[in-house]
């Protein structure tokens, strides 16, 4: 996938005059890239247009107006951009109760380590390859990025909608499945599909 331009984006005082449709604009965008699994994973699948709104966000957020600034929040996006025959997203274990989110968390130790979570259609198992540094042996974060590669023989077969797709995590006693509808599945192909 392309990488993002400092030119493509905004200044802070331009942005601010049209966040409010942008802002409306990505979240509207954001439901069909968004699997949830269970009541504690949820996910976002990244793209230019995703990554471009957070560094939108982060520079009025910062206030960011040196360039050496900007560059620097787009070259840490860039880097979470999916390459060529791949998806990517952030995964946010989500906790809602303060007082369990040490033991919540701990159910989730080994995510990362293994075939725990994988995109699944046909004979296919395209497993989550999960971003180096977000877990230890007893510790996990509750935000991880991920990619999933796939082979072209695999993408052209995700393309077919008559054969169904599945998100399916398995993780201890944490074992979620979600068919993937036409409108998600269609917005993953095109960033599939797209070239750098």
């Amino acid at each position: 996938m392309k990488t993002i331009e400092i030119n493509e984006l905004l200044n802070i005082i331009d942005y601010e005059k049209v966040r409010n449709t942008y802002r409306s604009d990505i979240i509207s965008y954001k439901t069909n890239r968004r699997v949830l699994l269970g009541n504690q994973i949820s996910m976002v699948f990244e793209n230019r247009k995703t990554m471009k709104f957070q560094i939108q966000e982060m520079m009025r957020a910062e206030r960011m107006v040196h360039n050496e600034a900007i560059q620097h929040e787009i070259d840490v996006y860039n880097s979470l951009l999916p390459a060529e025959n791949e998806l990517s997203a952030t995964l946010f274990i989500e906790i809602t109760e303060e007082e369990k989110i040490r033991e919540d968390l701990h159910k989730f130790l080994g995510l990362t380590d293994g075939k725990s979570l994988w995109i699944e259609f046909g004979s296919n198992k395209v497993f989550a390859e999960f971003e180096a540094g977000r877990s230890e042996e007893d510790r996990i974060s509750s935000v991880h990025y991920i990619r999933f590669a796939f082979t072209p023989a695999q993408i052209e077969e995700f393309q077919n909608s008559q054969v169904p797709a599945y998100m399916k995590i398995s993780q201890n006693s944490y074992q979620h499945s979600l068919l993937l509808g036409n409108e998600i599945r269609t917005s993953l192909i095109s960033d599939l599909l797209e070239k750098n």
